[in-house]
């Protein structure tokens, strides 16, 4: 999986390549976060998933803004069906963030919470 930062860098990819956000990364101290993307070749879809490729940007799309708004529930059912699509290549994500849910479930991150990773 390759990873890029910015919406910038995304947008000219889209053309060519699936381009789906993963995580807000903040690089310095009290800096605005920037979004994450991982590029996904068409290559990496099977030939049984290419109608439903519509599908699955949406409800991957529907997972970041729900893990943003901490709808855990809504997470855990899209991480339901999201693993294994794109032949594979977006799983460790989708593994790390049901990590991540497990562990906010379990442990309310707080009404501050931000859910940009600290890269700095």
């Amino acid at each position: 999986m390759h990873i890029i930062l910015t919406e910038d860098n995304a947008k000219h990819l889209r053309e060519k390549y699936i381009v789906l956000e993963l995580d807000l990364v903040r690089l310095e101290e009290n800096a605005d976060p920037v979004p994450a993307f991982c590029v996904v070749s068409f290559d990496d879809v099977s030939v049984d998933d290419i109608p439903h490729i519509e599908r699955y940007q949406t409800l991957h799309k529907k997972l970041i803004e729900n893990y943003r708004n901490r709808n855990w529930d809504f997470c855990e059912q899209a991480l339901e069906h999201l693993p294994g699509k794109w032949k594979g290549t977006v799983d460790t994500f989708y593994l790390e963030m049901m990590k991540r849910i497990a562990k906010y479930k379990n442990n309310d991150p707080g009404e501050d919470w931000d859910p940009a990773i600290q890269k700095f």
